[in-house]
């Protein structure tokens, strides 16, 4: 898949952006915030990143390249949220300007919005390779905005619903009707947000065109096509 250190080092960055930036969302996720007369998870900030990198990847590694990616993400998403709760346990020195009860207040997140991001996370990305693929097969690889915008509206309805289902309405700390108008409202942002930085992902795809070479961005383009249409998720 990578032939090259450039294309190494392209994947490389991408891959720390995308991590770096999800496992940002999920530990912010458990604060709910108001934006205007909406009230929305403060998860949702990282969130446009991880949608840009996510269509980056796709199209220059194809389907392994973020199947490899979101499965290791989900391991170190349970790994920062382990270490996480065994800091909780370990008693604040008394000189501590952050005590015991703060400390578990922000980072304490419940088990339940634990297994709903992760599950939302999980689903939602291979949801958007699939989407992402089916576009572009559609398209003959010409429209990138549309399969971008068109496999994150699919997969973060998905998400959106199922984090939010999970976190708060399963264990009845939210009503159906604010399930419902959270998650349309969490929604609506997440896809505006992608549609308006539609121009940094054509940028950040000239970028890498130009980093690359066109030649050797083009070859790596066709090889991820390839090995999507061989790969099955």
């Amino acid at each position: 898949m990578y032939d090259t250190p450039r294309q190494q080092f392209v994947y490389l960055v991408l891959s720390g952006i995308f991590v770096t930036n999800a496992i940002l969302g999920e530990v912010l996720g458990g604060k709910l915030i108001h934006v205007g007369p909406y009230v929305m998870s403060m998860g949702v900030l990282p969130w446009p990143v991880v949608f840009l990198s996510t269509d980056l990847i796709n199209e220059y590694f194809g389907k392994t390249g973020v199947r490899k990616l979101t499965f290791m993400t989900v391991a170190l998403i349970l790994y920062a949220f382990a270490v996480i709760f065994a800091a909780m346990n370990v008693p604040a020195a008394s000189i501590s300007p952050v005590d015991d009860r703060s400390f578990a207040i922000v980072l304490g997140q419940s088990l339940w919005i634990i297994a709903g991001s992760v599950t939302a996370f999980l689903v939602s990305q291979l949801v958007d390779v699939l989407v992402f693929w089916m576009f572009r097969d559609r398209t003959g690889g010409r429209h990138l905005w549309l399969r971008a915008s068109g496999s994150t509206a699919v997969s973060q309805l998905i998400d959106t619903f199922i984090v939010l289902g999970i976190a708060f309405w399963l264990p009845g700390k939210i009503n159906t009707r604010d399930f419902l108008w959270l998650s349309l409202t969490n929604y609506t942002y997440k896809f505006l947000i992608a549609v308006l930085i539609t121009p940094v992902l054509y940028l950040a795809h000239n970028v890498i065109d130009n980093f690359l070479g066109r030649a050797e961005a083009h070859h790596l383009i066709e090889e991820a096509v390839v090995s999507s249409h061989r790969t099955t998720l």
